[in-house]
């Protein structure tokens, strides 16, 4: 059973980096706060599984609840500021 936490836990960090690229190289600012709400939530399911992996998932759950607390927040202030800003949907200098 921990193969399959272990292979689990490697095919989010391929998916995790599929949604890095479009964080990095997303055409416009929403594309790029997808792409990091998108890691945040994997980064939860990831913690939840390494809990797994050690046997320790009362302690890794409590940590992966506060990760995605903290990633909620940080995701609503940053597209709060944006639309605030009026650059939510701009395209990034490519005209």
């Amino acid at each position: 059973m921990n193969d399959l936490f272990f292979y689990a836990g490697i095919f989010l960090c391929i998916v995790m980096v599929m949604s890095l690229y479009r964080a990095i190289f997303g055409p416009t600012i929403l594309d790029r706060l997808i792409g990091v709400n998108a890691i945040g939530s994997k980064t939860t399911t990831l913690l939840i599984l390494i809990g797994l992996l050690y046997q320790r998932v009362d302690m890794f759950v409590d940590i992966s609840l506060a990760y995605a607390m903290l990633n909620f927040i940080a995701v609503l202030a940053a597209s709060r500021y944006f639309h605030k800003r009026k650059g939510l949907h701009e395209e990034s200098g490519n005209d």
